[in-house]
């Protein structure tokens, strides 16, 4: 008969040795989660009753990656996929900081280490020598009703880490779960302490939410909760309909979601200005920011003209068009079919990509200097009001005249 769980050799060995050795080891978090969702899991971690000092003495290949938290990483092979996690058992003090214990206790039982995890469905453990599930707080039965709800007391649980109203939102997302009642109510009572978390992480989760199928699913408890209102105040103030803001967000390619989801601010300056406040990245600010600061006025206004829609599109180039064309589109914005058009299209938008450059226009007679740069801007605006002029007879006559 298969184990319940199958899991990767390394991490099975990891679990022997430690068991042979004379102390429980298990399988825990995402990865036992995933496996009996049927999922691919991502990285496997071990729980062990050892001490850090035993399992640093147990195998040859160590690093001390968190050892004042009962850490270590065991290098099984060679790449990242051969490192495991072991983790003393321990119950953790208080969370000062909104983020990590204080203080943590090793030797507890395995009961009270999975107590102090965040979600049902994330504290289950797995022993691979007795083919054992621990499932103290039913989350395998959680899985059965797709449901995301806290451990214990969801106060208390969101009140340690701030973080965790984020994870719990983000998974029903992740997860397409519903959220559990008495957890959802327990969120208010916590943002004060997600304040306290940094904004790298609270980055991740919203990474995450993005790339879920349906971010709906955690964007609209977000929002009606205050989650939103704590992290990005300003776009928790400029939403006027929560379900539509979160609906073009799930219809908006993943590439767009940033866009979409920061379209109802619709001010450049104030998109850049929060997106790095939130740690996104100079790539994501780069995509994002114009795109908004371009097409709101489109997605808000009947703009429906393709001299119009080019012009919209003119200054974000070749590379960004596209992806505002799919935000026009999630947004149902009365020029979007317009803009797909001129993007299939290929339609000339930027002045490299008129039919002649600065050199055919200086060769042409046309002075290096100030009246060149015109002189190319009179040629785009153009070409945007009519493509069929990108010639390069038509645009020198043009120059010229």
């Amino acid at each position: 008969m298969p184990p319940l769980i199958a899991i990767p050799a390394n991490v099975r060995q990891v679990c022997a040795t430690l068991t042979k050795a004379g102390f429980e080891a298990v399988a825990v978090g995402g990865a036992v989660r995933d496996a009996l969702l049927g999922r691919a899991p991502g990285d496997w971690d071990v729980a062990t009753s050892a001490h850090p000092d035993d399992v640093l003495k147990l195998f040859t290949r160590c690093i001390p990656t968190g050892l004042q938290h009962g850490t270590v990483t065991i290098v099984t092979g060679h790449g990242e996929a051969s490192h495991v996690e072991v983790t003393t058992y321990r119950g953790d003090g208080a969370y000062t900081d909104g983020r990590r214990p204080d203080n943590v206790t090793f030797g507890v039982p395995l009961v009270e280490d999975l107590a102090r995890r965040d979600l049902c469905v994330n504290a289950m453990a797995y022993d691979p020598e007795r083919d054992v599930l621990h499932d103290p707080f039913d989350g395998r039965g959680d899985i059965a009703r797709k449901l995301i709800r806290a451990v214990g007391d969801p106060v208390a649980r969101f009140s340690e880490d701030g973080l965790r109203v984020m994870r719990a939102v983000r998974f029903a997302a992740s997860l397409e779960f519903g959220l559990d009642p008495a957890t959802v109510a327990a969120i208010p009572s916590a943002l004060a302490v997600l304040g306290k978390v940094s904004r790298e992480r609270v980055c991740e989760e919203l990474r995450k939410i993005l790339d879920a199928r349906l971010p709906s699913l955690a964007l609209v408890p977000a929002r009606t909760t205050g989650i939103i209102a704590v992290i990005a105040p300003v776009l928790a103030s400029t939403i006027k309909d929560t379900e539509r803001w979160a609906e073009i967000v799930d219809v908006a390619p993943r590439r767009a979601r940033l866009a979409a989801l920061m379209l109802p601010i619709g001010n450049k300056p104030t998109v850049e200005k929060l997106l790095r406040e939130l740690k996104f990245s100079n790539d994501e600010l780069r995509i994002a920011a114009p795109i908004v600061g371009a097409i709101v006025g489109a997605a808000l206004t009947p703009v429906t003209t393709e001299i119009d829609v080019r012009r919209m599109l003119s200054p974000l180039g070749r590379e960004l068009a596209p992806i505002a064309a799919e935000v026009l589109t999630a947004a149902g914005a009365a020029s979007a079919a317009v803009a797909r058009t001129i993007v299939e299209r290929g339609d000339p938008l930027v002045a490299s990509e008129l039919a002649v450059g600065g050199k055919d226009l200086m060769e042409a007679g046309i002075a290096a200097g100030p009246g060149l740069g015109k002189a190319i801007a009179t040629l785009l605006a153009a070409v945007l009001d009519d493509p069929a002029r990108n010639t390069r007879d038509q645009l020198l006559a043009l120059a010229l005249t």
